[in-house]
């Protein structure tokens, strides 16, 4: 039913008001007790909270209407949310379980690509849950490269993606090895059950929009806190993580989760190894700051990947986390950037189980330095 009042509170400016001051009460999250209270890591808080508010805006003003749907970066190279993979391209996209959609595009060249279908969402339940998901290698391709999916609560015959009456969105992930030697993948989503519908801006639309997008800035900032804290538990070392929490949050059902939190003074390192590198599927190791952004990729090596990393002479991976350069006796480097603490992620992806565990230890920089001394 039309909330009456809607037109008013458009008019008299109260609507833009009611907005400032949600916006405002989010910063609350950059201030809890258990964030990092110095200058840099502060300002690089209050920055998040711009970015959430650039992709929320995105999400809920410009792409809100589900029956005309369109796929916008929730994450990108300076949107960044819960430790978003350097090596993904992401898309989302806001549809109904009550509606049903065309998804066409070509298939490009990139070695992983998924669409999973989720219920709930951030600024709602703190949750994305998964209703369906198909992947590339599941789906049939034309040999120019290009396919259709047809998301929908019944099953259709060809590439379909199901979903349920309270699904959400859409989210798309497109894995690379190195970009500049892949082809990205191209789609459109259109809706195909949506009728005369009209796509004109409503002031009651528009009040709605702008709530979700601050309970999205608040909701975000503090789950994602929250799992800084839980981390906490295993300071500088990488276990597998909770799976279920990982896949109620929107995460990839072909995808292993090693999380946690890595924290080193001036003069400390954090070596990473692992024995026996499936040689089925991919991994990568990312590194970021306290509010579990990707470090700035696009500048710095703050990840490596299954075909970016070097290996020693048995093929295990030796990977150092450090402040400074540590030589050439240790290729797979990860800058910090500056900081001196912040989240990092494993992922195994599509090595079905099959996988050894990761081992961490702190060592002072200068034994990586003179490692034979």
């Amino acid at each position: 039913m039309a909330d009456p009042n809607a037109d008013e509170r458009v008019v008299d400016g109260s609507v833009w008001r009611e907005f400032c001051r949600a916006l405002e009460k989010a910063g609350d999250t950059i201030l809890r007790e258990s964030t990092p209270a110095d200058p840099f890591n502060r300002a690089e808080g209050y920055r998040y909270l711009t970015r959430l508010l650039r992709a929320a805006l995105d999400s809920q003003i410009e792409s809100g209407d589900v029956r005309f749907p369109r796929f916008y970066q929730l994450s990108n190279q300076t949107i960044k949310i819960g430790n978003d993979n350097p090596d993904n391209t992401y898309h989302n996209c806001n549809i109904s379980g009550r509606h049903d959609y065309r998804i066409t595009g070509t298939r490009g060249s990139v070695p992983y690509i998924s669409f999973g279908t989720k219920a709930g969402t951030y600024e709602e339940s703190g949750e994305m849950r998964p209703t369906g998901q198909l992947d590339s290698s599941q789906m049939e391709i034309d040999p120019d490269g290009r396919f259709e999916i047809i998301v929908s609560k019944d099953e259709k015959p060809g590439n379909w993606l199901p979903m349920v009456e309270d699904t959400g969105m859409i989210i798309v992930r497109q894995l690379f090895t190195t970009r500049i030697d892949e082809i990205e993948a191209t789609y459109d989503i259109e809706c195909i059950s949506r009728g005369d519908a009209d796509d004109r801006l409503v002031p009651e639309s528009l009040e709605a929009g702008l709530g979700r997008a601050t309970d999205f800035v608040t909701s975000t900032s503090n789950l994602f806190t929250d799992w800084m804290e839980i981390y906490t538990k295993h300071l500088n070392e990488l276990p597998s993580d909770d799976q279920d929490r990982c896949q109620r949050a929107g995460g990839d059902a072909n995808i292993h989760y090693l999380q946690s939190y890595w924290k080193l003074g001036p003069d400390e390192a954090l070596l990473i190894e692992a024995d026996r590198i499936p040689e089925k599927g991919h991994w990568n190791l990312q590194i970021s700051n306290f509010w579990m952004e990707s470090l700035d990729y696009r500048y710095h090596r703050v990840h490596v990947n299954k075909h970016t990393a070097h290996y020693e002479p048995d093929g295990s991976l030796r990977i150092v986390l450090a402040h400074e350069d540590p030589g050439s006796a240790f290729p797979n480097w990860l800058e910090t950037c500056g900081h001196d603490q912040g989240g990092m992620l494993f992922r195994w992806i599509e090595s079905e189980g099959d996988h050894p565990p990761v081992r961490t230890r702190v060592v002072p920089l200068s034994e990586l330095a003179h490692p034979s001394s």
